[in-house]
């Protein structure tokens, strides 16, 4: 994708506006994201933020082969150009999948796992990360509750704010870099419209401003984990 930012930025992106809704671009650009997988700077990045950016483009994040499925026909359907972005991690990943015909909305959340003490926010392959680290706040006797959000552009801000409101509290998790990121957007999003709701601080785990390395440990060193979401949610709890 990044090759073709010309394309998808000032082509792509603009025509429809350009052209006053006369031109339309169904466009689906399935692009492969993420670290874990040891192929070093140029293969591991998370630029969804990138795309975020851009006016006229739709951004999917699925996190499930349920979501994947679903989000994935609507963006066939779509008259607007769509960044689909696919976890390499995700790929191995099992779930039930309806044979039958389905779609599911952009911009709907979902609630993958509900929760009265804390709210994550989750994105892509964070979003398995955070379930586990919810297991093992559980047995400390910390509910979490966790927002997958399934698209960045339009993003569910509605079923987000409702979940910090519920629980006052929130951790952002995503993989891109942490510095103007997904995270940054959200926590933006929260400050405005949930302040008063807060009891503590809004916390973002996310990944170092470095290019991610190609030696496995350090890979695994700066993509955040489970021990850091429960670090995270920890220091937000007490």
């Amino acid at each position: 994708t990044t090759l073709a930012m010309d394309q998808i930025a000032n082509q792509a992106a603009k025509i429809r506006y350009m052209f006053g809704g006369q031109a339309k671009v169904p466009l689906v650009i399935r692009t492969p994201f993420g670290g874990g997988v040891n192929v070093a700077a140029h293969h591991s990045q998370c630029l969804e933020a990138w795309f975020m950016h851009v006016p006229g483009l739709q951004v999917a994040v699925p996190s499930t082969p349920y979501d994947a499925k679903g989000l994935l026909k609507t963006a066939i359907r779509n008259d607007n150009p769509v960044i689909f972005c696919e976890h390499k991690l995700l790929y191995p990943i099992t779930g039930p999948v309806p044979e039958e015909e389905y779609t599911l909305p952009f911009g709907v959340a979902d609630v993958k796992r509900e929760g009265t003490d804390v709210t994550i926010v989750a994105t892509l392959y964070m979003v398995h990360k955070s379930l586990n680290a919810a297991e093992t706040l559980r047995k400390e006797g910390i509910n979490v509750e966790i927002v997958d959000p399934r698209t960045l552009v339009p993003l569910d801000k509605e079923t987000i704010v409702n979940s910090v409101r519920k629980t006052g509290r929130v951790v952002i998790v995503t993989e891109d870099c942490k510095t103007a990121g997904v995270s940054a957007e959200i926590a933006a999003i929260i400050a405005e419209e949930a302040l008063d709701y807060l009891d503590a601080p809004i916390k973002r785990v996310a990944t170092p401003d470095v290019p991610i390395p190609f030696s496995p440990p350090l890979e695994q060193y700066v993509i955040p984990d489970e021990k850091r979401i429960v670090k995270a949610v920890k220091e937000v709890v007490y």
